[in-house]
């Protein structure tokens, strides 16, 4: 496990792993011609996040599933949600981890950052921080802000790619701009890092890495 920053309630804690969120989504992009059963499937989601909130989990799994299969991506991840807490069905890692990938390989940003986190950390999978970093950066470079912190954490420490103090400080960068103000302590332990990496750096170094940030643009989700 990586080096601890600060230990607080809703702030990240650690430099690279450890950040895994999982966030039941509640929107789905359709087209009128998607239908289930009569029902849109928009229709259909909505009734299984409602299951979901009220922990009526098995309700949840039941409407998504068949969604899940038909190949939609974001029903894809809810799944893999649900398969990796445990929720609806009984945990399996190894389910959680072949939904993640379903969704995440048809360029669904959460589903590349759970799937990251789980083979960070070797859930469902042998540990393989080369893999961990490519599900990170496709995440991150759709501007998924954990995504970029840790992908950031795997530049600094040098697992699963070359250590590189710029590239770590320009995703850094990247994550605390699109942390909100209200979370001021998530953004505080950000600044930290970003100071702790700087401080390894020669002011052309830190000067690129800011030009590097500038620069950067996000790639559309693929929906």
């Amino acid at each position: 496990m990586a080096v601890k920053v600060r230990e607080r309630k809703g702030m990240y804690r650690y430099l690279t792993v450890g950040l895994l969120t999982f966030l039941f989504s509640t929107s789905l992009a359709i087209t009128a011609c998607e239908r289930k059963s009569g029902d849109t499937i928009q229709g259909v989601v909505e009734d299984a996040s409602a299951a979901y909130e009220r922990g009526d989990y098995a309700t949840a799994y039941r409407l998504i599933k068949p969604l899940a299969e038909q190949g939609i991506a974001k029903t894809q991840y809810n799944l893999g949600v649900m398969y990796q807490k445990g929720e609806g069905v009984p945990q399996d890692y190894t389910e959680a981890m072949k939904w993640y990938q379903k969704a995440a390989e048809q360029g669904h940003a959460e589903a590349q950052y759970n799937l990251g986190g789980m083979y960070a950390e070797g859930r469902g999978v042998p540990q393989d921080y080369g893999e961990a970093t490519k599900w990170f950066r496709k995440a991150a470079e759709q501007g998924h802000a954990e995504a970029q912190y840790n992908l950031g954490g795997m530049y600094f420490r040098g697992r699963g790619v070359p250590r590189d103090f710029v590239l770590a400080h320009m995703w850094f960068n990247l994550s605390v701009s699109r942390v909100p103000a209200s979370e001021g302590e998530k953004r505080e332990a950000t600044e930290i890092i970003i100071d702790l990496v700087a401080s390894k750096m020669t002011p052309y170094q830190i000067a690129e890495a800011q030009r590097l940030a500038r620069e950067w643009k996000p790639k559309e989700e693929v929906k």
